[in-house]
């Protein structure tokens, strides 16, 4: 078995995938969470993929997408790691027969320094860590990350792919703000975007689906989830993104706000005497959806439209609003689209959004299907008609995958 092993690590948890090189079929799966606190859970999943056949070995579970969890004390990363360690051991697929080839970290933030995945060095560490002035929920859980997992695999590659390395293609004027320009250096301002790593897999598996070579497509891709992004692709390569120095700038979100007038914080400041701290939590944590409705997930604002509620449906309309002037906005900059695709927990499951996001397009030829979008699969599916100039798609993201395609091009090199 050749196989990636890939970690996206947070401040108090982990979660990772073992991905076969060959097959790209997903092995086994889990997660490490409540790192730091009195007792820690862990939960590991071996699929039917990592089942072993070999009947000379230790015998496997009968059942199959077995899912076996404990709790514990996890006080830190490292342990955290190897409780996972142990979870292969004892549940399979065995690591120490067919350790892994390489492993392949989620990194956030990698400023304007990292534009490909990146094989992870002392230097890189030093640079992730400097980063996370930019990134400071992020940058240094992912470090923490690392650390542990090379510890653990001393002997192997690590490769960082970084979530705004998809996005450096952005020309300067898409990046840049139109604020003192030595300030904006010396602090480094100007817009990273995120979700790379889902973007960019949604736009390949979109051309592919619809046989399509990517450099020939004009694209945009929405990545709804508790989270938003929306990218402009022109031939495979990202020329415009909303989230922008953080993943706070752009769509109306979960618990975040969005686009705002900057004045609202000197005004918020002044007249209701909030701190920075106060802001920061205000646009992060209480606003978006959550904010409008007191719901900060999708279903529940959708239940409250379908119930009359006077918020949710304020709700559902402010976040709609937004998305149709970013379709637009972002149709104008590619002179056209070819493609638009829906990804993400909210863009994949919620239909009511596709349609009404779309409402207004027939002036650029989008036409969708009410039956064709009210499917649910785990399938990239097209939801416009046949007549509609604009293939509008739904396409599952699968960012996991991703890191481990570019780790394992990292590794070959």
């Amino acid at each position: 078995m050749s196989a990636i092993l890939v970690v996206n690590s947070g401040s108090s948890s982990f979660k990772y995938q073992l991905i076969d090189a060959d097959t790209e079929a997903v092995l086994a799966s889990g997660l490490v969470e409540r790192i730091g606190e009195s007792v820690g859970h862990a939960a590991h999943t071996v699929t039917v993929a990592g089942m072993r056949t070999d009947a000379s070995a230790a015998p496997e579970p009968t059942v199959l997408d077995a899912t076996f969890e404990r709790d514990l004390p996890i006080p830190d990363h490292a342990a955290g790691f190897a409780v996972m360690l142990e979870a292969f051991a004892q549940d399979g697929p065995s690591l120490a027969q067919s350790p892994p080839i390489a492993v392949g970290h989620r990194v956030v933030h990698g400023g304007a320094r990292f534009f490909e995945p990146t094989l992870i060095t002392p230097l890189v560490e030093i640079n992730i860590d400097e980063l996370s002035v930019l990134a400071p929920l992020h940058n240094p859980a992912n470090l923490q990350g690392i650390r542990a997992a090379k510890a653990a695999f001393p002997d192997i590659p690590h490769v960082a792919v970084f979530d705004t390395a998809f996005h450096q293609s952005l020309a300067p004027a898409a990046y840049t703000y139109a604020i003192d320009r030595e300030l904006a250096s010396a602090h480094r301002v100007r817009r990273y975007g995120f979700h790379g790593t889902s973007h960019k897999f949604v736009s390949e598996a979109a051309a592919a689906f619809l046989e399509r070579p990517v450099d020939a497509l004009r694209q945009i891709v929405f990545h709804l989830g508790n989270g938003a992004s929306v990218t402009a692709i022109e031939g495979g390569r990202s020329v415009e993104t909303s989230m922008g120095l953080t993943p706070l700038e752009g769509l109306v979100m979960g618990t975040r706000s969005g686009d705002l007038d900057p004045a609202v914080l000197i005004h918020l400041a002044r007249r209701a005497d909030l701190s920075v701290s106060d802001l920061d939590t205000m646009l992060n944590k209480r606003s978006g959806l959550l904010g409008l409705s007191g719901r900060g997930d999708m279903r529940d604002v959708v239940a409250g439209v379908e119930a009359g509620d006077p918020d949710a449906t304020l709700a559902f309309e402010v976040y709609i609003h937004r998305l149709r002037a970013y379709a637009g906005a972002y149709i104008a900059q590619l002179g056209g689209v070819d493609v638009i695709s829906f990804t993400a927990g909210v863009g994949e499951n919620a239909p009511l959004v596709r349609e009404q996001a779309m409402a207004t397009l027939a002036f650029a030829g989008v036409e969708i299907d009410p039956v064709r979008n009210a499917v649910r699969s785990r399938e990239p599916r097209r939801i416009s008609t046949d007549s509609s100039a604009v293939a509008v798609l739904v396409v599952p993201t699968n960012e996991e995958l991703e890191i481990a395609r570019q780790t394992l091009a990292a590794t070959r090199d």
